[in-house]
């Protein structure tokens, strides 16, 4: 279950943090990394503070874009300070976010998303996740480091992977009740905001009311059957409008 819990880490300067974050991760039992366009990496910085999780850097994936980390992930969390600064779904407890994480990575890869070191993830960063969590610090005080901040929401994943009954009992949901993954659910929607603009629902580029659709069917947490028949109802508006242009 574990092996399917990814840390992604977008566009990090300091290269000693990659290693410090790799190290977090050990302790709790994750080896999953993949590296969003890091500005430093391999760096000797980074194998030092790694200390004894020079394996997970060994085997460290780099990719140029967060599309491209998360695509196959039924469940992306974007760790943001912000709170709610977009309309997607928002973990107010790290706790609860864990636990939906490791029941969907029973079956499915997941990930957690962490940020530059100065100013965390873009907007356009976060629409890419499916929810949001925010780490409950002193509001007076609530700065952390990339890396404490991996070891914080590191630790409620172990912690809830500890608590997950895992007997043989348990048993997988079908396919098609699973949560779709991110590269499906972009295809989705890329097909809704053809069908709305097609409508006539949408007359010009319209961010927000997009936006807004993303978070709805976000809470909604549509399985892969429930996706596909809305894309069947989408193809069905798009044949219907086509031949009322045609007659």
């Amino acid at each position: 279950m574990l092996t399917n819990i990814r840390v992604v880490l977008v566009q990090t300067f300091h290269p000693g943090n990659i290693g410090s974050a790799a190290r977090a991760m050990k302790t709790m039992g994750l080896s999953d990394l993949v590296l969003v366009s890091p500005k430093d990496f391999p760096h000797s910085e980074a194998t030092r503070l790694a200390a004894g999780a020079t394996d997970l850097l060994d085997n460290v994936r780099v990719v140029d874009t967060l599309e491209q980390a998360i695509q196959d992930c039924v469940r992306v969390v974007g760790a943001s300070a912000r709170l709610r600064s977009l309309p997607l779904p928002h973990y107010d407890e790290p706790d609860d976010m864990a636990a939906d994480l490791v029941e969907d990575a029973q079956t499915d890869p997941v990930a957690l998303v962490f940020g530059r070191e100065r100013y965390g993830l873009t907007n356009e960063e976060i629409q890419c996740c499916s929810h949001q969590v925010s780490i409950p610090t002193n509001p007076d005080y609530g700065i952390l480091n990339l890396a404490q901040a991996v070891q914080v929401l590191a630790y409620e994943v172990r912690r809830a992977w500890r608590r997950h009954p895992q007997g043989d009992a348990r048993v997988p949901r079908p396919t098609d009740e699973r949560m779709p993954s991110r590269a499906q659910m972009t295809h989705f929607h890329e097909h809704l905001s053809r069908a709305m603009h097609q409508s006539g629902f949408l007359t010009q580029p319209h961010a927000r009311t997009e936006a807004h659709l993303q978070a709805l069917f976000a809470r909604a947490e549509p399985s892969r059957k429930e996706l596909s028949l809305l894309r069947g109802l989408l193809a069905s508006l798009e044949t219907h409008l086509e031949d009322g242009r045609q007659g």
